[in-house]
């Protein structure tokens, strides 16, 4: 009994010393991040707005601020085409999944289950020595 009282004992402590830590760990970085807040200031959404303007404006007269042209693939968007060969490949493979027989790739029964490529088969018979 005396054992026991004193492994319960190393318990509680080593127990309250890992969580008094993790509270004091806890304390320090609450801490740190009320000290290291920047300071935000406050705009309101019409000095904004003027500020937006007024940075526009100036972009609009700056060297080489054109917008660039949109590609196009055949006269259409590069974006809609793009997004026309993703359905397109997704389509492809849901009829794959659904297994279809001219989309599979294999046949059924004509690759090896991964029981027998994984040797198991081997495994399975016991081993007797040659010549015996």
């Amino acid at each position: 009994m005396e054992n026991l009282g004193w492994g319960l004992q190393m318990t509680v402590l080593g127990m309250g010393l890992v969580f008094s830590l993790l509270a004091l760990l806890w304390v320090l970085l609450t801490l740190v991040l009320k000290l290291d807040k920047e300071e935000v200031e406050e705009v309101s959404g019409i000095e904004a707005t003027d500020e937006a303007e007024a940075i526009a404006a100036v972009a609009d007269d700056a060297v080489g601020a054109q917008t660039p042209e949109s590609h196009t693939v055949h006269g259409m968007a590069a974006d809609l085409v793009s997004a026309i060969a993703i359905a397109v490949m997704k389509h492809k493979m849901i009829l794959r999944g659904e297994a279809a027989p001219m989309m599979r790739t294999a046949w059924p029964g004509t690759q090896p289950s991964r029981w027998a490529s994984a040797g198991r088969v081997r495994q399975t018979n016991t081993w007797t020595p040659r010549g015996k």
